[in-house]
């Protein structure tokens, strides 16, 4: 159809410098007619010239819907309603509704012009650093599975600077002019690995895209995001790294693979980083179906830290009525470096702030100790998390926000009510894998505070433990 205003059978010409600067917004991504940032008329020409591709927003599978922008089927997660536009009732997409709401009488479109062709590098790594023995393995298996363009699982302790092994293939990536996306379930975690990525690749242009990013075009060769991002991109990379994919929600909730899945090209690379495996990765491993390489040990070459158990036999009690247990106060005046800074894992939004409240309020850590607490729907967190990082904050109450991805150089972690449902075995690892990570200080305590040992605890420790005996200790 020619665009609007114009004589039939004529469409306005777009030079190829037009076109590029398409190519380079438009790409790879999987856009709802409003994430367009076009005038109706360049929009229709782009169609009528096959430049963008109009894809269904629903499409019916055997007896069920779904939606073809998150994948999902369920009804339960479908709704109807009068559609302002045309007037009519249709169906619209509740899972993936905060991307912007998917209407059945809408299109989704992806670019079908002409492709992009990304930059070939010489030598772009500009980090300097070296490799333990058991690193270097790791890195040269991952740069194998990029020029042989197949999966590779890296099983690899907290700790044992799995960021650091990425670096040779990424840059045997670049050196061969693909695209990179670095994917992972929590924002937090893209904030951190920003500067970090962006250091190694001094002269790459990395963008990092989450909810409230100030990055949103998604034109950089080099993109960390999280996962939910993903939903807006079709066939857009070349290699696709998937950080944590043990973590919640990537292995809760299904439209996170599938966006994935989607966002990789035909022929590509897929990196899985873990160091909490769950049993359907252990189980493809076993039957040999998951390439994988294992890295038992820390970079510092000192073991994870060990937790230790502490019995609350009035824990509910002392939490419902806003007191400290006394197992903890106890524990705090026996630490074996009181001047560390300190993490406190509990299980709920509540019970964080009113512990912040109360640790405060009473003294235990010191009358002028500075406690903030952080969670997901806390609006500062991020600056928390920095002033925590600047060590102008001495304790940080948490949930599970801040169980992976982040680092701190010297802190010991307490958990409160680790038998709680919130905390399973992989959790209870991560959390315990933020201490000790720095090689001036590799021994950070981790204590779990329960009413009860759980199953979840127990194989917690074993865990640990069996890491720790496989890489030598």
């Amino acid at each position: 159809m020619p665009p609007p205003n114009l004589p039939k059978g004529r469409t306005p010409h777009l030079s190829s410098l037009d076109l590029q600067k398409f190519a380079l917004l438009f790409s790879g991504k999987l856009l709802l007619r409003q994430e367009l940032d076009l005038d109706e008329t360049t929009f229709q020409t782009l169609l009528s010239t096959q430049s963008l591709t109009a894809l269904p927003t629903f499409e019916q599978k055997f007896s069920r819907v779904q939606c073809q922008r998150c994948g999902n089927q369920k009804k339960s997660l479908l709704g109807t309603i009068p559609c302002q536009q045309c007037g009519q009732t249709h169906v619209y997409c509740r899972k993936c509704i905060e991307m912007g709401r998917v209407m059945a009488c809408e299109s989704l479109y992806y670019w079908t012009g002409q492709e992009i062709a990304w930059p070939k590098y010489d030598d772009p790594l500009t980090w300097e650093g070296t490799f333990t023995a058991a690193q270097q393995h790791a890195a040269d298996r991952i740069v194998q599975a990029i020029n042989q363009k197949e999966e590779l699982l890296v099983w690899a302790v907290c700790g044992a600077g799995k960021t650091e092994m990425l670096f040779p293939g990424i840059r045997e990536a670049l050196k061969l002019g693909r695209r990179i996306c670095i994917a992972t379930p929590r924002a937090d975690v893209v904030r951190e690995l920003k500067p970090r990525i962006q250091q190694a690749f001094a002269d790459v242009y990395v963008q990092a895209l989450y909810g409230g990013s100030d990055e949103k075009d998604g034109t950089a060769q080099i993109i960390l995001a999280t996962t939910h991002q993903l939903l807006r991109y079709r066939q857009a990379f070349d290699l696709v790294i998937i950080d944590e994919i043990d973590a919640f929600p990537f292995h809760h909730d299904p439209s996170l693979p599938f966006a994935a899945n989607r966002a990789k090209k035909d022929i590509h690379t897929t990196i899985y980083l873990t160091a909490t495996p769950r049993s359907q990765q252990r189980l493809q491993i076993a039957r040999k179906k998951l390439p994988h390489v294992f890295v038992p040990i820390r970079y510092h070459g000192h073991p994870l830290p060990v937790p230790t158990y502490k019995m609350c036999f009035t824990l509910q009690k002392d939490l419902k009525s806003d007191s400290i247990p006394r197992p903890f106060r106890k524990w705090m005046k026996t630490r074996k470096k009181p001047n560390r800074q300190l993490l406190i894992f509990v299980p709920t939004i509540a019970l964080a702030e009113k512990m912040k409240e109360t640790l405060t309020q009473q003294g235990i850590l010191g009358k002028e100790a500075a406690i903030e607490s952080v969670h997901a729907e806390d609006q500062l967190r991020e600056e928390k998390v920095q002033q925590f990082r600047n060590k102008t904050v001495d304790a940080l109450v948490t949930t599970t926000i801040l169980e992976r991805g982040v680092t701190f150089p010297s802190v010991d972690v307490a958990i409160l009510d680790a038998g709680n449902d919130v905390f399973d075995e992989a959790a209870l690892v991560q959390i315990a894998g933020r201490a000790g990570r720095s090689s001036d200080d590799p021994t950070g305590e981790v204590v779990f505070f329960h009413d009860g040992k759980t199953e979840a605890m127990v194989q917690a420790v074993r865990s640990i433990q069996l890491m720790n005996k496989r890489g030598g200790f």
